[in-house]
């Protein structure tokens, strides 16, 4: 049988279906015609461009026409739930099944299930599956592996895996080795210029990112991130960043650690913001009070470790903060996308970036290749930019709150590089830029103080600015382990109070 293209009956059953996902329908439907068994296709679309409402109409077309059945796969109960209630608009008749249901009879008022993927694969393994009727499966978040394990059971049927970002969570195992092809849906910039998205101001902080360990599945470790994001001075950016770019705004931060993301919630808590935090040891009772009371109050900060990437809908979040770096290409639009959503006069929302995410993987509205990524994958790993690159070609700027603490002075401008090339063409020893730092660094505390105590408090809100200038010392000399810079660091400190304590001399 041919699947036919909508009819105008049709167009009216279910949510409103704009151009462009009726474009992608139509363009899946040539596939499904073409090889409609044993074939797997992969489809992708940004975050908030309607991934739900395009295959809950594909199924229902698909059970009207062929009279088979249809398995959709996820992997969280929140998008099984969202995916229920998106099928019932569309007045498919579905079941889901969940670790509740111990075992899933052939019913044949029941057209389309919604399988958790684990409790599917279980109950197939006990012989309590009943589901040789199925024609089409489709798998939400395709991204992720643990999809894999249940193909082999279905592998007369075709297989319809949609994703933001078809590049595979585990770098050994790709997705070209699963999927037949790929179907690129709209991309951002065009979602957001046809007012389907809203538009990203993005602002960037350079963070050291050199005590990170990479883990086994290419990613950063939560360990190392744990180490690095819960010092002080990391939590007091994370406050700053916020004070500057998102106070009054409800944000959504994202950690990669549930140590980071309680420090987080005391921080802000200390400080007068409201704030919540949100990991996998709340009860459900918990969490869905947290996030009510999120929706209903408008400045809300909630931090969060890993559940909100996926199954979270909340278009009024105004801001999202990245507070931690990653490797996954995937999970970097997936924590932007959850502020996309255009919800009434919200048109714009605000990305901080705390990881040097950007510097890494680029705009979340720069065009991206999906289809290179699809068949090279490790082309496009391998040549991500290194965090050491990243940091090579930081520049420090004084955000504005610190430089007010410096109004007297005019002379901030240092450049290691030039006073190091200076220095060697002059014959002079490596650590005389180090010292002619010192020299303008205590001048500065010294010019706005009014004595040795208070210039030694200032010199503390230079922290970021020493700390930058040592890596980028560490850069020239060629000498750049991790102690001895912070060997440098601490060296640099105690010779700037000595210096301050002369000039008041």
């Amino acid at each position: 049988m041919v699947l036919t293209k909508l009819d105008k009956e049709e167009k009216v059953i279910g949510k409103k279906l704009y151009d462009y996902q009726h474009g992608a329908i139509d363009k899946i439907f040539e596939k499904i015609n073409e090889f409609p068994t044993n074939y797997n296709l992969l489809y992708q679309l940004p975050t908030g461009g309607g991934k739900t409402v395009i295959f809950s109409e594909i199924a229902r077309r698909y059970i009207k026409q062929t009279n088979q059945k249809v398995l959709i796969l996820t992997h969280r109960i929140e998008l099984s739930r969202q995916t229920s209630n998106m099928l019932t608009e569309f007045r498919v008749t579905n079941k889901i099944i969940d670790s509740s249901v111990k075992e899933v009879h052939n019913d044949n008022e029941i057209t389309c299930y919604v399988a958790m993927v684990e409790t599917l694969n279980n109950r197939i393994k006990e012989e309590k599956a009943d589901i040789n009727d199925i024609g089409l499966v489709i798998v939400d978040e395709a991204h992720y592996n643990s999809f894999r394990k249940l193909f082999k059971y279905f592998e007369k049927c075709f297989i319809l895996g949609v994703t933001a970002t078809p590049l595979s969570s585990n770098i050994n195992l790709p997705m070209k080795e699963i999927y037949n092809d790929l179907i690129v849906g709209e991309n951002i910039s065009s979602l957001i210029e046809k007012g389907f998205l809203a538009e990203a101001t993005t602002y960037s902080f350079n963070i050291n990112l050199s005590s990170l360990k990479i883990g086994a599945n290419g990613d950063y470790t939560v360990k190392s991130s744990e180490e690095l994001y819960s010092k002080n001075t990391m939590q007091t950016k994370l406050v700053n960043a916020y004070e500057s770019t998102s106070k009054g705004k409800k944000t959504l931060i994202f950690n990669n650690g549930i140590q980071t993301s309680r420090h987080v919630h005391e921080v802000f808590k200390s400080a007068g913001y409201k704030i919540k935090y949100i990991d996998n040891t709340n009860t459900k009772e918990e969490r869905k009070g947290i996030l009510s009371w999120f929706k209903n109050t408008p400045d809300a900060i909630l931090t969060s470790v890993g559940i909100l990437t996926t199954g979270f809908d909340e278009p009024t979040i105004e801001s999202i903060i990245i507070n931690r770096a990653t490797k996954s290409l995937a999970l970097y639009f997936q924590m932007i996308g959850r502020g996309s959503r255009i919800f009434g006069s919200k048109k714009e929302f605000s990305v901080i970036d705390l990881g040097n995410n950007v510097s890494r993987f680029g705009l979340w509205t720069d065009d991206i290749d999906w289809h290179l990524i699809f068949k090279n994958p490790n082309f496009f790993l391998e040549n991500l930019i290194s965090d050491d690159e990243i940091e090579r070609n930081f520049r420090y700027v004084m955000p504005d709150s610190i430089r007010e603490m410096f109004a007297n002075s005019d002379d901030f401008d240092f450049d290691v590089k030039d006073e190091y090339n200076i220095a060697v063409n002059a014959g002079l020893k490596s650590k005389a830029v180090l010292m002619k730092s010192i020299e303008q660094h205590a001048k500065i505390c010294a010019e706005n103080s009014e004595d040795v105590f208070d210039a030694h408090i200032l010199s503390r809100e230079l922290n970021d600015d020493i700390e930058y200038r040592i890596k980028q010392y560490s850069y020239c000399i060629l000498k750049s382990s991790n102690n001895y810079i912070k060997w440098l660091e601490e060296d640099y400190k105690r010779q700037l109070r000595v210096k301050i304590s002369q000039l008041f001399q």
